[in-house]
């Protein structure tokens, strides 16, 4: 395995690892060690981007029995052998789940999600847990992307100055700085597609009903949904035809069954964007412009579009109560919190360290109460009105022009999450000042993941604009087991 050494985990993609791996040039337990090294050089030391929560302790043992089934001729797919990062409100078992709060610091659940299930199915290496801004962005207004009460503030690799945006910090950090093949993260409103703006990583925001939701802390039974993050479409490809799947606990995945266990990465690798009609939402960056004249180049048509919205009030805070409860429910015995109260009050009782911004939103939630007639009568209007007018606001621009997907730089995150709908961001490139990421997000209906990630795929192969946070922000790297100063003396 002298050829190691020629891995460059800051680019690699799934595939290049997996031909080392099935050539023998390499082990999933070397592989494992390897992303531990980073791990170790760059989120707990350097330049402390505290992007990873926690590590599974058996994270070698995982590899070593990859490797073994490997030499058994058992190989389970593309993600055979590769270590992945999920966001820290997904459970694995025998891992704390905490979501970023100090309250949940040690609750332990007793069973994998059915999502972690099927990426150990799929043969993956669940490495460990992702930071994500607290209780995945829903415990106040105005807290700072990123930041939680346990685990501090994540930072962005390609400029601490700016925000990794949340709540998929973690998750999109981690990709970015390639400590992990790739990541999950969670989005009920742009906690999957932000993130991956702000670090220039690829995100897909599935579908809601496509990944399964069970053993997720939630905000929103109507809007939540696990997705990948990676550094390369191809990477997200697989590991999304990994997490799909039929979950008869989650009642919005029984309309995924014709979609389930989809192979992603075979409609990859064509020619989608010629002839394909999209839909522009028009902003005037000057790198989202050069992105516009990438895809017509590829022979892709633009239509000028606009897409509109509902005016539905937010129905978030009216189902953070119901559904938090219900996972909570499911927690062992010995569980440190039941209801929401006792998270609320929690807080109350630990305001130095729990409280640095507040709860507002989590007191709001707190405030309702779904059991009353009236309540959930205007709830249920409000639910049914968002989702068919944030459907019909894409949908009628879709068909009106007989597009196949809608192009924003981001203007189309909180509809698209509204309607449950898929989105995949892709990126762009850099500002020619400070080099800030910039993305390509394509809107489709629902079930359309396979078109948008041909789609993204055949721009990402054209523009060949991403570059690791290492090219582009040099600096953060310099004193680090990454990098060093010029004359090679490390740092003092």
């Amino acid at each position: 395995m002298d050829d190691v050494i020629e891995i460059d985990l800051a680019t690699a993609t799934i595939a290049e690892l997996q031909q080392r791996l099935a050539s023998g040039r390499l082990s999933s337990e070397r592989l494992t060690g390897l992303y531990l090294d980073r791990i170790t050089a760059v989120n707990s030391r350097g330049p402390g981007l505290h992007a990873v929560a926690a590590l599974v302790p058996d994270v070698l043992q995982q590899a070593r029995r990859a490797d073994a089934d490997r030499a058994a001729g058992r190989v389970r797919g593309p993600l055979h052998g590769i270590p992945v990062l999920v966001k820290d409100n997904i459970d694995v078992a025998g891992v704390p789940t905490t979501a970023g709060s100090v309250a949940l610091a040690t609750s332990m659940p007793d069973v994998d999600a059915p999502v972690v299930a099927a990426l150990r199915r799929a043969g993956v290496v669940v490495l460990g847990k992702t930071t994500l801004t607290e209780m995945a962005n829903f415990t106040t207004k105005g807290m700072p992307s990123g930041y939680s009460s346990l685990g501090g503030q994540v930072l962005n690799p390609y400029d601490a100055s700016r925000t990794p945006s949340g709540s998929s910090a973690g998750s999109a950090v981690a990709a970015a700085a390639a400590l992990a093949a790739a990541t999950v993260g969670t989005e009920t409103s742009g906690s999957i597609l932000s993130p991956a703006q702000a670090c220039s990583v690829v995100g897909v925001k599935p579908t809601v009903g496509l990944v399964s939701r069970t053993g997720i802390v939630p905000i929103s039974a109507t809007q939540d949904t696990a997705g990948p993050m990676a550094r390369h479409v191809a990477d997200a490809a697989a590991l999304l035809g990994a997490m799909t799947g039929v979950d008869p606990e989650d009642p919005a995945t029984a309309a995924s069954a014709p979609h389930a266990r989809t192979d992603y990465l075979s409609l990859l690798g064509t020619a989608a964007l010629r002839g394909a009609r999209l839909g522009v939402v028009a902003d005037e960056d000057p790198v989202f412009t050069a992105a516009l004249d990438v895809l017509r180049e590829r022979g892709a048509v633009l239509v000028p579009v606009e897409v509109g919205d509902t005016g539905a009030p937010s129905i978030l805070t009216r189902e953070l109560r119901r559904d938090l409860e219900a996972y909570l429910a499911r927690l062992p015995a010995g569980a440190p919190l039941r209801t929401l109260g006792e998270l609320v009050d929690h807080y109350s009782a630990n305001a130095r360290e729990a409280l640095k911004f507040g709860q507002t939103l989590l007191e709001a939630s707190l405030a309702v109460d779904l059991g009353d007639p009236a309540t959930a009568a205007a709830y249920e209007v409000d639910r049914e009105r968002g989702v068919t007018e944030s459907r019909a606001a894409i949908d009628s621009v879709l068909g009106a022009h007989d597009l196949v997907a809608i192009v924003s730089a981001s203007a189309t995150t909180g509809v698209g999450a509204r309607a449950g709908y898929p989105s995949v961001s892709v990126p762009a490139g850099y500002s020619a000042v400070g080099r800030e990421p910039v993305s390509l997000v394509l809107l489709g209906t629902a079930w359309s993941e396979g078109a948008l990630l041909a789609l993204a795929d055949d721009y990402e192969r054209a523009a060949r604009v991403w570059r690791p946070p290492t090219e582009v922000n040099p600096g953060l790297f310099r004193w680090t087991a990454l990098g060093s100063d010029p004359d090679g003396a490390g740092p003092p």
